[in-house]
């Protein structure tokens, strides 16, 4: 891939083509995520504007459209909904709320300025799907209530589910049919054209036809919560006493960074989707920090926070985006749709927002890891449902930690099961049978069994010391030299340096000379600042090759026998 270092006015036509698209089809998801929280549409239009705006003229993927996207806003709400319970109120809850969208964008920027961005992609790939489907099914099951026209529990998912005997009751059969619409268009236009984006379609033409048919007292009903509005928002600096009070900044911090985290793993997956499409190459840190910067300014206006979004960024990029005025120009679109027809949005229907986000759920849900769920090992399928459930019931950082750690107790687990069954411990003359290395054949043919080859193969790691310590001491105390074999060992960590550590005391306390055999790179250097070279085993017994070995022993069993 090439880095594009085109400027920033070079590709003006497709930049203003691919960021009005973008910008268009940004408009009804702004608005839906941002009614899904208690900040009210207007914190999406104004989270899309500052975020996609800042984000794009300092992040490192110059095609990225950035706005709020499902899993931050599922996130965001719940921050919102505990600072509204606690605080007595939204008003008292504001500063609070900002301080943690500022910070989450501090975060972000310092996980860019500390070059983090690169591990990102160590994620287990059950993690995401597990966590990118259960965010799905909350966006699904948090939008039952509206869908049918009444206004959600408290509770999220779960108040949600143990509400829904209450639906007969509060059903407004205008909102169904106004949803039920909204769904039919957003899946059946591209079947018609895809040059225009089906949600804003299905956003005016419904909103419309709502607004001329349904009788005016019903429209109160299912209307939103009023006009948007029409000026530039309101800058508090409130959120600085928060951000200066260390017991607030730590209640906080666990939200910010949940959010830090979700963005940046969202944002640099879509990095990566753009560079596939576009074959340029993508700065991970400097995306970070861009999207840092972009959630910073999005909260201290009272903005959603948000992250790259995949959907939008191929649309510009396929409508002739190449750069970051693309991401400018959508910025600034909706912001020219904030301040010229905010008395208009705001009349849209919770109904047609509840379908749109209802539609968003159904394509977050990764079809592809359940599909596959009884073809993948059982371990990472247990994973992704455990993930999924934690996320829906439990809470999402949670479901993320515990994800990552149960994959690395299973990859170390799978990792010590493969290294302990291709590490093998036999007489030279059993190499005979099984187990013999093509260069060796020649030591087993000349040698017996006096001595022994161990076979390492992959890291020599905490995960695999248990099986290394057994194969030690089950070897007998009549052999004269223990061959390890190294040359294939890619990674030696601590725990590994002191089982090996204490495997050659232990031999050597049993008269057993020991020989490394390929040590090289990480390893020997390990050994060596430990000095297990030469203390223990000195540079004249490492050799590189087993020709050199097969000399060496040559000679000194002709000194034994």
């Amino acid at each position: 891939m090439k880095d594009n270092n085109t400027g920033f006015f070079s590709n003006v036509k497709g930049d203003f083509l691919g960021g009005i698209t973008a910008g268009i089809v940004a408009l009804p998801l702004a608005l839906a995520f941002g009614e899904q929280t208690e900040l009210g549409a207007v914190a999406g239009l104004y989270g899309a504007i500052a975020l996609g705006i800042v984000a794009a003229l300092f992040g490192g993927t110059k095609t990225q459209i950035s706005g709020p996207t499902a899993p931050m806003t599922v996130v965001a709400a719940v921050l919102i909904m505990e600072a509204i319970k606690e605080l007595g109120g939204l008003q008292q809850a504001m500063p609070v709320i900002i301080a943690s969208f500022v910070l989450t964008g501090i975060i972000q920027a310092s996980l860019g300025l500390l070059k983090l961005g690169k591990f990102i992609k160590y994620i287990p790939y059950p993690v995401v799907s597990g966590f990118m489907s259960g965010i799905g099914v909350i966006i699904i099951v948090t939008q039952i209530f509206p869908f049918f026209g009444a206004e959600s529990p408290a509770g999220g998912a779960l108040g949600t589910i143990s509400n829904i005997h209450r639906i007969p009751e509060l059903v407004n059969f205008y909102s169904v049919g106004i949803a039920v619409i909204t769904v039919i268009l957003i899946y059946s236009l591209p079947f018609i054209t895809k040059k225009i984006p089906a949600t804003l379609v299905a956003l005016i033409l419904v909103s419309i036809a709502a607004y001329y048919l349904v009788p005016d007292g019903l429209f109160l009903k299912i209307n939103s919560k009023g006009a948007l509005p029409t000026g530039l928002p309101d800058v508090n600096f409130d959120f600085l006493k928060v951000l200066a009070n260390p017991k607030v900044l730590v209640r906080i911090f666990e939200y910010a960074f949940t959010l830090a985290a979700l963005g940046s793993i969202d944002s640099l997956l879509t990095s990566v989707v753009a560079d596939n499409v576009t074959k340029t190459k993508h700065d991970s840190n400097k995306e970070l920090i861009g999207q840092g910067l972009g959630n910073m300014a999005a909260g201290i206006i009272g903005g959603l926070p948000g992250a790259g979004a995949t959907m939008r960024t191929v649309i510009n990029i396929n409508s002739g985006g190449k750069g970051r005025l693309s991401g400018v120009v959508a910025g600034l679109l909706l912001a020219g749709i904030l301040l010229g027809l905010g008395q208009l949005v705001g009349h849209i229907p919770n109904a047609v927002l509840a379908g749109i986000l209802v539609t968003v759920g159904i394509g977050i849900i990764d079809y592809k890891g359940l599909r596959h769920i009884r073809s993948v090992p059982r371990s990472e399928a247990v994973i992704m449902l455990i993930v999924l459930l934690l996320t829906v019931f439990v809470d999402l950082l949670v479901a993320v930690g515990a994800g990552v750690v149960l994959a690395a107790f299973v990859f170390m687990k799978e990792t010590a099961d493969i290294v302990e069954g291709k590490s093998n411990i036999k007489p030279l003359k059993q190499f005979k049978e099984e187990g013999t290395w093509e260069d060796e054949k020649g030591l087993v043919n000349k040698l017996g069994d006096k001595v022994f080859i161990k076979h390492i193969e992959g890291p020599l790691f905490f995960g695999m010391i248990a099986g290394f310590k057994s194969q030690i001491e089950a070897i007998p105390d009549d052999v004269s030299f223990v061959i390890f074999r190294m040359d294939k060992v890619s990674y030696v960590d601590q725990s590994g340096l002191y089982a090996m550590e204490e495997a050659v005391t232990d031999l050597l306390n049993r008269n057993v000379k020991v020989l490394f055999l390929g040590l090289s790179g990480q390893p020997k250097t390990m050994f060596e600042k430990i000095d297990i070279v030469p203390d223990l085993v000195s540079r004249e017994e490492c050799f590189d090759s087993v020709k050199e070995v097969e000399e060496y022993l040559d000679k000194e069993l002709e000194k034994i026998n």
